[in-house]
């Protein structure tokens, strides 16, 4: 396995790669890698002929900046994770390798889906997000590049960002969130949790998981769900309901009444972390 730093570096072994015919896998993420990002390796391994991982804290989407420099870095365990999952090359560049001083980048537009929930609750998310995930597909060349389901809005404007501009050439896979035992989503941040609220923050999945069941049962009234999640979140003592919605799964816009596919989504902040989760609406009966 490869540890490069520079872009250069990385496109003319992708290119390289391409040239003789290989398909090339990307999972790119911010480090701190867990069972999660293990998973999203294990796919590229199995359906891409060469693997590249980009380990990058993105100081784009941060909007504190005690919430960018507290964030956990730990490269050589991430180093080591991606060696033992065959990972082909580990991208880990700097800043100015990302973003060169004087370089015009793009810089895709969220639109109005990238103002709604994780965008209303961080304002600029999106748009940073947009704008690394478009340098690194940019740096790369085309590739099927994998993401985490757990981060729905993040993969449906990723989604949306190829579609747009095919020129990419980038083939984008969502894979099913990786839970514990008591169905909490794998996060970096579950890191920051105390014991009580590491206890407690099952309460996301449980909220999501009676929200569905109602909907199995044939509720179709997405306020009706919507109150189910706020309910359960609202009395686990150490949580604060950011958000619960139920959106259209091919627009991420929010639904009064069920007539499709369907995803309920919610944010809870604890003392020590903010947690986000979703889960699809099942069908009635399914």
């Amino acid at each position: 396995m490869e540890l490069i730093r520079d872009a250069a570096g990385v496109r003319a072994r992708a290119d390289a790669w391409r040239a003789d015919g290989l398909s090339v896998g990307l999972v790119p993420t911010m480090g701190a890698l867990h069972d999660g990002h293990a998973s999203l390796l294990r796919r590229a391994r199995d359906e891409a002929d060469r693997v590249v991982v980009t380990i990058f804290v993105n100081p784009l989407q941060f909007g504190e900046p005690d919430d960018l420099a507290g964030y956990p870095r730990d490269e050589a365990s991430d180093v080591a994770i991606c060696e033992r999952a065959g990972v082909d090359v580990v991208w880990a560049p700097t800043v100015e390798e990302v973003f060169p001083l004087g370089a015009s980048l793009a810089r895709p537009a969220p639109g109005p889906v990238g103002d709604l929930y994780e965008g209303a609750a961080r304002p600029g998310h999106f748009a940073g997000v947009l704008q690394v995930v478009h340098r690194l597909f940019d740096v790369v060349g085309p590739a099927t590049a994998y993401f985490g389901e757990k981060d729905a809005q993040q993969l449906f404007l990723v989604r949306r960002m190829t579609m747009d501009e095919p020129v990419l050439g980038m083939r984008i896979v969502g894979c099913p969130t990786l839970r514990e035992s008591d169905g909490l989503a794998r996060s970096s941040r579950n890191a920051y949790l105390g014991t009580e609220e590491r206890e407690q923050a099952a309460c996301l999945f449980l909220a999501l998981t009676e929200a569905a069941e109602r909907a199995r049962a044939g509720e179709r009234d997405a306020n009706v769900l919507v109150a189910v999640m706020a309910r359960e979140i609202g009395a686990t003592p150490l949580a604060k309901l950011d958000y619960a919605a139920v959106v259209d799964d091919a627009t991420f816009e929010p639904v009064g009444r069920i007539e499709g596919p369907a995803r309920a989504i919610v944010a809870a902040r604890f003392p020590s972390a903010r947690l986000i989760d979703n889960l699809l609406v099942p069908e009635p009966g399914a």
